[in-house]
């Protein structure tokens, strides 16, 4: 497959063989970004061109910066895996994947240098601009699937992008010494609160009032992406009044 670059930004083309239509009417309207888990770019651009390894994305971000496109926006690419979003199972169908180069926290898990973080906030910035994609959808991609990805992690800059015109951010409640966290199997209509709001933003969550480790990973998924100071999946004020703020936010009308 040979194909022309989607975005000026694009410094390589590798073609990946995991790659088909999308599916119905679906068009591009979700960004996920992930992290490689891999040693280096280069061998994350191989793997994932590779038909073996039943995976793909349309993007990859190497450390210095350099951007390699695998598919094209156009077509569907297989990033996402099992995972849900608002209330969307297909999220390959509907999502623009970009891998960002970072060995991941199986292996040291090391800051993403600032020469990446420029190149993924300029290409995520035209990739949203040119799609319209809704500053909710813009993701990481344990937001979509909590129960199996922690990644790109919580010394991701969400905030950044945000600055930038990128995805929804805002700014995540003190946590405080005197707050204590609910335990795991803690119930009642505090617990149910949040999966109600965590559902609402847009999260697989069940709606229990139990905080179960199913609901902890969701809950450790949010503050991943909204309070990475501590992700530990344990609900305390701090998330509690985030998440608060988040919905509030996320209600206002944008302005064009």
């Amino acid at each position: 497959m040979t194909f022309d670059s989607d975005s000026h930004l694009v410094t390589d083309i590798r073609p990946a063989h995991n790659v088909e239509m999308r599916r119905g009417d679906a068009r591009p309207r979700m960004l996920i970004l992930h992290y490689t888990g891999m040693s280096c770019a280069a061998k994350a651009v191989d793997w994932l061109a590779r038909e073996e390894s039943k995976v793909s994305c349309h993007y990859v971000v190497d450390e210095a910066g350099r951007i390699t496109q695998m598919v094209p926006e156009s077509l569907r690419a297989w990033h996402a895996g099992d995972s849900f979003w608002r209330g969307e199972t297909d999220i390959n169908s509907h999502s623009v994947g970009i891998e960002i180069q970072n060995p991941g926290h199986a292996h040291g898990y090391p800051d993403f240098p600032a020469p990446q973080m420029r190149a993924v906030i300029a290409l995520s910035k035209d990739i949203v601009s040119r799609n319209r994609m809704p500053a909710e959808d813009v993701l990481a991609h344990s937001d979509i699937a909590p129960q199996r990805k922690i990644d790109p992690g919580e010394k991701f800059n969400w905030a950044m992008l945000a600055r930038e015109g990128i995805g929804r951010w805002v700014r995540p409640s003190p946590v405080r010494p005197q707050d204590v966290p609910l335990e795991l199997c803690a119930s009642g209509e505090r617990v149910l609160k949040a999966q109600h709001a965590l559902a609402a933003y847009g999260y697989a969550v069940p709606q229990t009032g139990e905080l179960d480790e199913e609901t902890s990973k969701v809950v450790r998924a949010f503050q991943l992406h909204f309070r990475p100071r501590r992700a530990d999946g344990r609900l305390d004020r701090s998330t509690e009044l985030t998440l608060e703020r988040l919905i509030s936010v996320s209600r206002r009308p944008e302005v064009a």
